[in-house]
């Protein structure tokens, strides 16, 4: 089996996360990478928080904090979130590492060594309070291209054009909405032009693989119809700063955050071999040209990670038009998909934090279960459309789904076989609805599994739910509550056991979608332990002398395999109790309510 990378887009560092930001890149990489792990796949899943960039001096001004101490409160509180949430992260890591700072350094000076980078004169735009750099993407103003009132200093959304800040008509601060100030400063640029045709070359072939999302694979290659140099460094005092005696020649300089936050992608990875103590291990997933690697994050990063992202790995190798050689980590692999969804919405509105229409993954997970958001975005999530998610369809969900179909059908499940033998009774003859069901279930294997490979979750959590209905109706065809007497006890025990391990099936093809509840149905199914591992919240030291910082990680070889895992005759099963958790409508009044306050 090939080895996968995982490799999940970078929370920015600007607070908690909201539930637009997990459905797009948190439950969809994680639901993968746990389906990879179980058909066998040896798997690096990293990612980590993203922490420079001018927004987050913008904050930390407000906050009256230092930067470093406003990314280490938000850094600890989005690591915590996600762990909760149940994301199985080898490293989630953050961009303030010394180790960090070394491999964004390496790759800018060979990129540079190679020729593709130039010193060109830039108009930027700046604040006109602190006079600093404003990022593009917190600049916003009408295209000049196709008139739409929203776009950004980086590119516009409706039409899909790269742009500049000066471009815009009628440009605004959307810190403050102040018209920014214009001027003119050298800069480093990523020669995108000198780049473009080992790009088109990588596109098209991936395009021809038939397995990137349509949406995805069309705006990636329309963009490099117009591709233009893009400047990889800003006028700021928070960030990387240039390698070597750059450093020293152009001290106001720091590296834009979106050149260091996807090279983290490759720097969590190596910084995941140090501290398991085989530097190199990360080559087996970076070096060997077999290793498959997808990238998972929302629609507003494609540009990110299917251009810039590739053009850097390209020019870091030599193999755009100025030829060059690679760094000392040598060949590094191209992405193979960049899996990308759409928005949430939130009750018809775009979330939005500055407008207090949000809910954080916090609130979510201190009030409801986790893996009854998990289901919901798994279930109803923006995969490729966007999604609303309103309070109602939350309530009904859980309540219709998880907890009338699967959670009732493991409850009757448990219960008569406890009320009955106390444990899981043997099999006896098999009669053809037995039969029939033992391979409704077992046929999800191949239909669930085939679509949780190629990230389809919505049809994929539909397919896993069939099976449940699948049982539930053989439950109402052969009533085993009406077989009671002793010459029916062996046909008892036979629809019970059956019964019980279509319950396994069930629990095993919707465990990566569900884990935090997995380990609960395979306990009151008379398992030990936990089935799905879950991640873990480390304190560690920076490996480079740095301040402590924590980390999501896990130890997830006892991952189960993917396929049917035969009952265990007498296994004890108790008197079960509900796994998941009725909701009563009233939630729906009180989170509306919340919202609105």
């Amino acid at each position: 089996m090939p080895k996968v990378l995982t490799a999940v887009a970078w929370p920015y560092a600007n607070g908690p996360r909201h539930l637009g930001h997990v459905a797009g890149f948190g439950v969809p990489s994680d639901v993968f990478a746990r389906f990879m792990r179980m058909s066998g796949s040896e798997v690096l899943m990293v990612s980590g928080s993203d922490e420079h960039g001018t927004p987050i001096l913008v904050l930390a001004d407000k906050a009256g904090v230092p930067a470093r101490e406003f990314v280490d409160v938000n850094h600890a509180i989005i690591a915590h979130e996600l762990a909760d949430l149940g994301c199985s992260y080898d490293l989630y890591t953050r961009t303030t590492t010394a180790n960090h700072y070394a491999v964004v350094q390496e790759l800018f000076q060979r990129n540079l060594d190679n020729g593709y980078f130039v010193v060109a004169r830039q108009q930027v735009a700046l604040d006109p309070a602190t006079g600093r750099t404003l990022p593009d993407r917190y600049i916003e103003g009408t295209c000049p291209i196709c008139g739409y009132a929203e776009a950004r200093g980086d590119q516009c959304d409706n039409c899909g054009n790269q742009l500049e800040p000066s471009d815009l008509v009628d440009p605004r601060s959307k810190i403050d909405g102040a018209t920014p100030q214009f001027g003119e400063t050298d800069h480093f640029f990523l020669d995108l032009p000198a780049l473009a045709d080992a790009l088109r070359d990588y596109l098209e072939e991936r395009e021809a693989t038939g397995t990137w999302r349509p949406n995805v694979i069309k705006f990636s290659l329309n963009i490099l119809d117009d591709i233009k140099p893009r400047a990889m460094t800003r006028d700021i005092d928070w960030g990387i700063p240039l390698p070597g005696d750059l450093a020293t020649q152009y001290p106001t300089k720091r590296l834009y955050v979106w050149f260091d936050a996807v090279i983290g992608y490759l720097s969590a990875s190596i910084e995941w071999a140090r501290r398991q103590g085989d530097e190199q291990r990360w080559r087996e997933w970076w070096n060997d040209p077999d290793a498959l690697s997808y990238y998972f994050m929302g629609k507003d990063n494609i540009t990110f990670h299917s251009q810039i992202w590739p053009a850097e790995l390209l020019g870091y190798m030599g193999r755009g038009s100025r030829g060059g050689t690679p760094g000392v980590y040598g060949d590094l692999n191209l992405p193979t998909e960049v899996v990308s969804s759409e928005y949430l919405t939130m009750e018809s509105k775009q979330f939005s934090s500055s407008r207090g229409h949000v809910i954080s993954v916090r609130d979510v997970l201190t009030r409801y279960q986790p893996d009854a958001l998990r289901y919901f975005i798994c279930a109803a999530g923006p995969e490729t459309s966007d999604a609303d998610f309103t309070w109602r369809d939350f309530v009904q969900r859980t309540n219709s789904e998880l907890v009338a179909g699967w959670g009732n059908l493991v409850n009757r499940a448990a219960t008569m076989i406890h009320k009955s033998f106390g444990e899981i009774p043997p099999r006896g003859p098999l009669a053809p609805e037995d039969e029939e069901v033992l391979a409704a279930v077992a046929v999800g294997f191949d239909t669930v599994g085939d679509l949780l490979r190629r990230s389809r979750l919505r049809q994929a959590t539909a397919e896993a739910m069939r099976g449940v209905g699948e049982v539930n109706a053989y439950v109402s065809r052969t009533e085993p509550f009406k077989l009671k007497g002793d010459d029916q006890r062996e046909r008892l025990g036979t629809i019970l056991n059956v019964l019980a391990q279509c319950v396994l099936d069930c629990n095993t093809l919707l465990s990566p979608m569900l884990p935090h509840s997995s380990s609960a149905v395979h306990r009151v199914m008379g398992g030990t332990g936990d089935f799905q591992p879950l991640p873990r919240v480390d304190t560690v030291d920076d490996l480079d002398g740095g301040a402590a910082y924590p980390i999501i990680t896990g130890d997830y070889a006892a991952t189960p395999t993917w396929g049917r895992h035969d009952v265990v005759v007498g296994a004890p099963v108790a008197k079960p109790s509900p796994v998941f958790v009725k909701l009563d409508e009233s939630v729906i009044a009180d989170e509306l309510a919340r919202l609105e306050g």
